[in-house]
């Protein structure tokens, strides 16, 4: 099993960035996805999540800026931030629950840098 992140970067004050996590090796449709991140000397922070049906939650920074989807047919979930501050540089980091038991897989992540 294998989960990519892709699409960080190096972005203005209030611009935007698209993450992707592709995932194999594994039945996507099987899995819900969330999304995290961990922010220079911060524990990792929960952001938010999709299930397998898509239904959606956010917490904490990503509540209002951030939203998740996913393609099943792509095998991808999806992170669009919006309106990045300073504040929201770190590494973005995709997980994979699998939705018939206790199996989860991370990725290794995809930074974000804000400039001020």
């Amino acid at each position: 099993v294998q989960l990519v992140e892709s699409g960080g970067g190096l972005v203005q004050y209030g611009g935007s960035l698209r993450l992707s996590c592709r995932a194999s090796g594994l039945t996507f449709s099987n899995y819900a996805m969330s999304w995290w991140r961990q922010r220079p000397g911060e524990e990792r922070e929960y952001l938010a999540h999709i299930s397998n049906n898509g239904e959606t939650s956010y917490y904490g920074a990503a509540k209002g800026r951030f939203t998740i989807s996913r393609d099943d047919a792509k095998s991808t979930a999806y992170l669009q931030l919006n309106k990045l501050t300073p504040d929201d540089t770190g590494n973005y980091v995709c997980k994979a629950h699998w939705t018939l038991g206790p199996r989860d897989y991370w990725g290794q992540g995809t930074q974000v840098a804000v400039s001020s």
